[in-house]
Formats: C-alpha cells, structure tokens, sequence
C-alpha cells in the first residue's frame, strides 16, 4: 500500500513537468516573431539583416499649422514612427504654470531696473506661458505630454548614414531639431514598433490644438463644386469629383498591368463625361468599347479589309490658321505612318519620300496656298505612281513595299476616299479585326483622321487612345501623339492615353513628355518588375509604392496637378452592367436580359 502511494505521488509531480516540456518544444508566437539576431551598437542597431536608427525630438517650432509633419510622414526612406500622447491634470499643470510665469515676470523686472534689454527669448517664452494659462483656466485647452520617435531602416550602415542625413535636413526644414539615441538604440527600437512601451520617455508640453495638428493621416481633398466622380478617396472617404477641363490642360494618363482596371475607368469616365455633354472619340483595339457604345447609342465603326467604311490619310483639315502650314503638317504625319510602312528609312529614302509626298498633293492642285487645300485630295495610289516615275531606285523600292496597300489584299482599306464623317457624339473605332501588324498603321491613320475633324469644329470633346503603346514603339507616331498632347488645349480636347506596357511606354522621351503635357495621371495596380521605375518617375513613397504592388482592381494612385490621394473606382450597378468586360459577368448578365425580352 505504500509503495503503491509513492508511485501516485511520482505520477502526479511528473504531470506539471511533462507539460513543461511540451510547451518549451512548441513554437510560441514570439518564437515566430523574433529575429535570428540583435546587436547593438552606440549609433544603430542590427535586427536581422536590417539596420535601425532612432531618433527623438528635442526643439519644436513655436507656431505649427495643420499636417505640419507631413515631410516627415511622407519621407522617401523607410522608417518607423511613434506617437506617445500623456494627459496631464489640469490644477497641477496651472501650478506648475504660475510659477513659471512669476519666474519669467521677475526675470524680465530686473531687466527693467537694472536698464537691461529685455531677453527676447524671455519675453517670447512668457506670452506663450500667459496665452495657454488663460486657455487652460477657460477649460478651451488640455494639456498633454508628447514624445515623438523616428528608426530609420536600411540594409548596410552606408544607408542608414546617407538616410540620416537627409532626414535631419528635412526634419530642420520644419524647424524640427531631431537627436540621435545613443547608447539607447534597443531601448529605441522598441519604442517604434508595435508594442506600445515608450522606453525613451523624452517628452514635450504640448496644448490640444498643438497635438491635434500633428495628427499623421492626412489627404489631398479632391472635390470641386463641378466635375464627374472617379471615385473614392481611400484615405478619407471623401468623393474624388474633379473637372479635368478646369487643370492646366485636359489630358490624361492612364498606367496600369493587365487586369488592373485601366479599361474600366476610362469607360466609366467616358460614359460619365458623356452624361454631361462631353463628346466622346475611341480608338479601340481590342474591342473592349463597343458594348458601351451601343448601350448610350454610340456608332460602331469596324475598321477591317471588308469595313465599308473608308479613311483616306491624305485628307487636309481645309482650316486655315494664322502662322500654321497645314500642308507641311499633313506631309509631317504621313512621314510617320509611311515609316511604319517601310520601316526604318535612311537619310536617302526619306528624302526621296518627302519629294514624293509634296509632288503628290501638287498633282492635285494642292500646294501650301490655304485656298488650294480644299481640292478633292490624293490617294496612296497617287504616291505609289509618283515613286515609279522618279528615277532613284530607292524610290522603286519604297514603292514595291508600298505595292500591297495599291493592288494586293490591303488595297480596300488605305487607298479609298474617305466615305465617313463623325456625327455621333459617342464613336468608337474598333480595329479588333485588323492584323496585329496593321493596327499601328490603323491607329496612326484614324487618330490623323480624327484630329482634322477636331480642328475643324471645336467642341468639348474627349479623345480616348487606348494601348497607346501601338502607337508610342514608333518616333514618328509617338512625336504625333506627343503634338496632339500639346496642342489638344487649343481645341477643347482631353486626350486620354492607356497603356499597360509602362516600361516601354516611361522609356521613351516622347512618352515622358507625353506624361508630363497630362494634367491628370491614373495608377492602377504595377508590376513588380515596373513598379521601381514607376516610382522614380512619379517620385512615390515606399508605401504608396507598396500600395500599387498590392492594389485590387481598380485601386491606385489618382493624380490631379500637384495633389494626389490613393482612390478606389466605384461605379453603380447600372454602370457596372455597361462597362463591364469579366466573361463571368457577362455569361450571367446574357441570360437575365434574356429573360427580359417579351415573347414573341
């Protein structure tokens, strides 16, 4: 029997240490949390392969307004900040006052009676004790202890150094006098991360108003009294309602990878600006328009081999405008588009091609004298016969190349007269069923066609260019979009441009300059391997650089000339069904509508 006790008592005390030793060989969240290592040195500490810098404030400008940190908030390094706000009594702070101001007071008499200059620091020191005395008695002010505490992050010494540099500059920009923590960097470190411990305790007096204005989550407002919405202000919640008319100019770029929404914002803007009277143009490759088209009774015009619609690329504006020559303009774009054509030219063909093109319209009738540019104008097979006759045999090889948009299977689309005019307030040139390699010839000839109907009747009108890359690949073609960016004020036009191949698009000069004459600039979600490159351009923080890493569709970056807000596109259910292009959608919509349909 007393055996059999000893060994319930051995079982019993062996239980506690059993469980000891199960929890010590499971992983706890700390586990999981901590670092491989930690070392700690005078100016920095070394978490992992990150190194970290504290620093706290010890002298704060006298006066502050509203979102005064904010080149600190916005400060292109990574870095940790943390706020720690202590409320304080109300009696023992007005104590503690009094007897300062009776300080201050018989400091500044004795510079009276001694016929001293009174310290200006003094006197500025005892007005302020004076002004927050009265608002504490009044009960309009609390008073409050606040600490405020930096860790930059980097991933060599080199970095951190440099980065500390420009933020103590930045910092004095504000009349922030920032110190480092030495010998208190662990202590440091840990007051910036998420724990709430205040380790440093470093703190300044501060009033209500004073702590409010340091408050860090601040946005741009961007909502006129007139505009359409593009969406919600992710930051806010307030409605980013803009006119994109009211900005220096009207054009806009959008910038986005595949899926990321760029389509669906630029219709649901189009079908807004629409509803306000705003004439709507698209130049649509990838038939992602039509849809929307026929649903606010827009026209449809198939550009293909077999469309009866024609566009000759020769056809002049018949504007005249002082200091232009119309003429050297349209000789100008078709160098462009020709250049698709033949390729690369060399200084020989080009020149060869120029005379051609100016023999061509003089044929015609047609010379740099206004009143002579509204005679019936040439065809591509008008230039085709010039080349034969010319006697360079560069010239007959331009025209070999040239030979199958005259007789062979492309002879239906370029070499007609034009047979079309713009008349619908919403039209939409689908180039879908073109060949991959025409549509860049398409697209340079249907944005000339447009743009000398735009000259010629001047109205509100939007120009949508979507995958403008087809057009930027070619100098010529994108020094054309580039001079409609430019001179698009001029005529009432928004000219909006899309693309999702960005590097290509922000490599080129002509597509920065295109970028910089756009008053408006959409970010949608980027690419990991595009997003540095986008972030340079548009100089991004790291955290809105993360933002487009991780946007959803639709989410992005909105800029409106100097202010931008993260915004998220939000279209009604009734605009949703319009513009949306997700086969899974549309396979639902197709049988509710026709379930709509009367029955015969």
């Amino acid at each position: 029997m007393l055996f059999r006790k000893n060994k319930k008592s051995e079982v019993q005390s062996s239980a506690p240490q059993t469980s000891t030793i199960l929890q010590r060989g499971m992983n706890s969240v700390a586990d999981v949390l901590a670092p491989s290592s930690i070392e700690v040195d005078f100016n920095n500490i070394r978490v992992g392969e990150k190194v970290y810098k504290t620093f706290f404030l010890s002298g704060y400008p006298r006066y502050v307004s509203a979102n005064w940190l904010e080149p600190l908030i916005n400060f292109s390094s990574s870095m940790d900040i943390s706020m720690f706000i202590y409320p304080t009594d109300a009696p023992d702070v007005l104590s503690d006052l009094r007897r300062k101001i009776a300080e201050m007071e018989a400091t500044v008499a004795s510079s009276i009676e001694e016929g001293m200059e009174i310290d200006p620091k003094v006197q500025a020191s005892l007005e302020d004790a004076l002004a927050v005395q009265e608002e504490l008695a009044k009960g309009v002010e609390r008073f409050y202890q606040f600490s405020l505490y930096i860790s930059l992050i980097a991933d060599s010494l080199e970095q951190i150094n440099e980065d500390s540099k420009k933020l103590v500059s930045t910092l004095n920009s504000i009349l922030l006098l920032p110190k480092t923590a030495t010998l208190q960097m662990e202590e440091g470190f840990k007051s910036t991360i998420p724990l709430g411990r205040d380790l440093l305790f470093l703190t300044r007096n501060m009033d209500t108003t004073s702590l409010a204005s340091t408050f860090p989550f601040t946005s741009a407002m961007l909502t006129q009294d007139k505009g359409i919405m593009y969406g919600i202000n992710q930051q806010n919640g307030s409605l980013i309602v803009f006119d994109r008319f009211s900005l220096e100019n009207a054009n806009e770029v959008v910038l986005g990878k595949s899926g990321a929404g760029k389509s669906y914002l630029i219709k649901l803007e189009a079908l807004r600006q629409f509803m306000f009277g705003t004439e709507i143009i698209i130049i649509d490759p990838e038939g992602e328009y039509s849809k929307l088209a026929e649903a606010v009774g827009g026209e449809i015009v198939e550009f293909s081999a077999n469309s009866a619609i024609k566009i000759n690329p020769f056809d002049l504006s018949g504007v005249y405008e002082e200091g232009e020559n119309e003429l050297g303009l349209k000789i100008l774009s078709l160098h462009g588009l020709l250049k698709i054509v033949f390729g690369k030219l060399d200084p020989t063909s080009d020149a060869i091609l120029d005379r051609a093109l100016v023999e061509t319209y003089r044929q015609k009738g047609i010379t740099v004298e206004p009143k002579t540019q509204k005679e019936t104008p040439p065809l591509m097979e008008d230039l085709y016969k010039v080349l034969l006759g010319m006697e360079e045999k560069n010239a007959s090889d331009l025209a070999l190349i040239l030979e199958k948009f005259i007789k062979g299977s492309l002879s239906g689309i370029f070499n007609q007269q034009s047979n079309f005019d713009i008349k619908n307030p919403f039209t939409v040139f689908n180039i879908k069923g073109l060949e991959e390699e025409l549509r860049s010839i398409a697209m340079h000839i249907i944005l000339d066609f447009v743009w000398t109907k735009i000259r010629r009747d001047l109205k509100k009108r939007i120009l949508i260019l979507d995958e403008a890359w087809y057009m930027m690949e070619y100098e010529d073609s994108a020094s054309f979009v580039y001079s409609i960016a430019k001179r698009a004020r001029k005529y009432y036009l928004g000219l909006t441009t899309a693309t999702q191949d960005v590097e290509d698009f922000l490599s080129t000069d002509y597509g920065k300059a295109v970028l910089s004459n756009s008053s408006l600039q959409m970010l949608l979600k980027q690419a990991p391997s595009e997003v540095d490159l986008v972030a340079n351009v548009f100089y991004l923080t790291e955290g809105e650089k993360q933002l487009l890493l991780s946007a959803g569709i639709g989410e992005g970056l909105f800029f409106a000339g100097q202010n931008h807000v993260a915004m998220q596109v939000v279209a009604a259910d009734h605009e949703h069904a319009m513009i949306t292009t997700n086969p899974k959608e549309a396979v639902v919509q197709e049988p509710v509508q026709n379930e709509k349909k009367p029955k015969p």
